[in-house]
């Protein structure tokens, strides 16, 4: 490592507000892996539900990012972000709570777990609205992808030891109440993040400005003439529908179906791409060094997707088929950080305060709106042309995300600072509607 690369380095964990935030958010993402797998079996354990209902129960986590290009408007014109995120992770670990409430009161329903689904979910979407305008006064605009990069591998950890941490203490406490320990992690991250100061720009308390779904709009207009934010925004949810195509489900299926692989070997070629993640996380501050933040993206974006091909061409023995399994898996994971990592800095780079909310919920309704309805065609094609076929559309298909990228400026912004083509291309064809 270089001296400058030190110096950046060191300069972020010298940062004190930096490491109350990393921590917060840190223990948080370890919370959220014990819930990720307490709630659905509540709900087949405590309450036998079907299939069907434990898939509504993901779809109500979802359901709130369809608001979020509203929400992320009325964001934009709160003075406090940091209130707002604080509130966030409080109504989080509030509704939480009601679960092992409930459970020892003998209590609980699956439309309480629905309510908690929907409810934890607007929370993340406030959360998730403040927090651009939140992290870009937080960290240098130099720091960004190092930032992001240690948020992230903070993150993939999490998807590493997460699963197996919630597992154990599933099975010595029981589900319910192993949700308490992810209602401390938000408290946690609340009392953190409260004790971070952070200088945030006043907000706009102008008497004649337009409604909140006009400032909505406002918002969606500047992401669509803004030449590095439209293509990120059709990249990154061109690349969410077709990995949803060959969504976790359908890939597990392939993989005990065709591949004829124990649940065991499925895990740990899972555990393997999750360490792909955690890779990605920590070299791609390097790698967008070496090569440039614009490339950098363009890699992740086709590295990200098309490794599904590989499982999908899986043959041979045994150790073949799960080989090539883990080897996607672990090809993913390296992709998904390196384009996450340097789109998240490209786009804090780009967008102006006033308008960072809003951008945030806009990408949030397109991006992750996409996600369902991959889901849903993948059911559809898996019928008509088999999961083979399906996993291969979806690979070619999420690697065809780079034609959004190439026409744009994106490809040639090789760092982020002022004088480069980041801030010209800031300026270009990026002024909200007119009011």
């Amino acid at each position: 490592m270089s001296a400058v690369d030190q110096a950046v380095a060191v300069s972020l964990w010298r940062d004190r507000r930096f490491r109350r935030f990393w921590a917060g958010q840190s223990v948080s993402q370890f919370g959220d892996r014990i819930t990720e797998l307490a709630l659905p079996l509540i709900a087949v354990g405590a309450l036998h539900a079907s299939a069907d209902q434990v898939a509504w129960l993901t779809a109500l986590i979802w359901t709130p990012n369809l608001l979020a290009i509203v929400l992320g408007a009325w964001v934009d014109h709160r003075a406090d972000k940091r209130r707002l995120m604080v509130l966030a992770d409080l109504v989080r670990a509030a509704v939480l709570l009601s679960l092992p409430a409930a459970y020892l009161m003998g209590a609980v329903t699956l439309v309480q777990l629905y309510a908690v689904a929907l409810l934890t979910g607007a929370a993340g979407v406030l959360f998730n609205t403040a927090y651009p305008p939140f992290f870009a006064h937080l960290v240098a605009r130099s720091s960004y992808v190092d930032a992001n990069s240690k948020l992230s591998a903070s993150r993939s950890a999490s998807y590493v030891a997460g699963p197996a941490i919630g597992g154990a203490l599933v099975q010595a406490l029981t589900a319910p109440l192993a949700v308490v320990v992810d209602a401390l992690t938000f408290l946690a991250s609340a009392v953190l993040i409260r004790r971070v100061p952070i200088g945030e720009p006043p907000a706009a308390h102008d008497h004649a400005a337009p409604s909140l779904l006009r400032r909505a709009r406002e918002g969606l207009v500047f992401v669509v003439r803004h030449p590095v934010l439209r293509a990120s925004l059709g990249c990154a949810a061109t690349v969410n529908f077709f990995t949803f195509v060959a969504g976790s489900g359908l890939l597990v299926l392939y993989a005990s179906r065709d591949l004829g692989l124990t649940a065991g070997v499925i895990g740990m070629a899972f555990g393997i791409g999750a360490t792909g993640s955690l890779l990605g996380a920590v070299i791609a501050p390097r790698i967008s060094r070496g090569i440039g933040v614009g490339r950098s993206i363009v890699v992740g974006a086709v590295l990200f997707p098309a490794p599904i091909a590989i499982a999908a061409a899986a043959d041979g023995p045994l150790w073949a088929r799960a080989g090539a399994l883990a080897l996607a898996e672990f090809l993913s994971g390296v992709g998904v950080m390196l384009f996450d990592v340097n789109l998240n800095s490209l786009q804090a780079h780009v967008i102006p305060d006033g308008m960072r909310s809003r951008v945030a919920g806009a990408f949030s309704t397109i991006n992750y709106g996409s996600r369902p309805v991959g889901a849903v065609l993948g059911g559809l094609l898996a019928t008509l042309v088999g999961l083979r076929g399906t996993l291969l559309i979806a690979a070619a298909g999420g690697a065809l995300s780079l034609l959004w990228l190439l026409p744009s400026p994106i490809p040639r912004i090789r760092s982020l600072t002022p004088d480069r083509q980041t801030a010209q291309a800031s300026d270009t064809d990026a002024r909200p509607s007119p009011r």
